[in-house]
């Protein structure tokens, strides 16, 4: 008789370690499935500048043979703004108003790719539904996967986390400047507490 009560606590002190653990992240995208909607049911895709300047653009593919992990897909940008014009492009993924207020840092995985060359400094954005736009400069990109994780609090000019609207990339001839046209990988994008 005493081991359905030891029984029970054990499967309420699991319970609990797995509730706790998955409320210290929240996974925004994986791209597992290689397919849309995000995890948290957002669209994405890329933008361009000026898609009438054929000297400068950004295109998405997911892709199965580089993920950092082996598994499901990873995305790939091919992306150049190397134009006698002013160039920027990049990526974008609606965070569906999502309360990040009680995570810390964002994290994912990104690599460049030696054959097509890339850039290792790259922007990042987060936007809130007041407006706000938080900026942040990501460098020392890789021709190997690593992680990153960057604390909110250096995503400067966003005070407010509690209705997260989008997360964006860009690439721009400034600070790509080093490799004007490439291909950079991203993967599993995540908040982290």
């Amino acid at each position: 008789m005493k081991r359905i009560p030891l029984m029970i606590t054990v499967i309420v002190v699991s319970f609990l370690f797995i509730a706790t653990a998955s409320a210290a992240t929240l996974v925004i995208a994986d791209f597992d499935s290689g397919d849309k909607p995000s995890n948290i049911k957002g669209d994405f895709g890329t933008w361009d500048r000026d898609e009438a300047d054929a000297t400068q653009g950004c295109k998405m593919n997911f892709n199965n043979e580089i993920t950092h992990d082996a598994k499901g897909f990873c995305l790939q940008f091919d992306y150049d703004v190397d134009s006698p014009n002013p160039a920027y492009n990049g990526f974008w993924m609606n965070l569906e108003n999502k309360n990040v207020s009680q995570y810390d840092k964002l994290t994912f995985w990104v690599k460049g790719d030696v054959k097509a060359g890339f850039s290792q400094r790259i922007k990042l954005e987060l936007k809130n539904s007041k407006g706000e736009v938080g900026k942040y400069t990501l460098t020392g990109i890789t021709k190997d996967w690593q992680q990153v994780s960057v604390p909110l609090k250096q995503f400067t000019g966003l005070d407010d986390l509690t209705s997260m609207k989008e997360f964006v990339i860009v690439f721009d001839d400034i600070t790509c400047a080093g490799n004007k046209k490439g291909t950079i990988y991203i993967d599993d994008i995540a908040f982290v507490k």
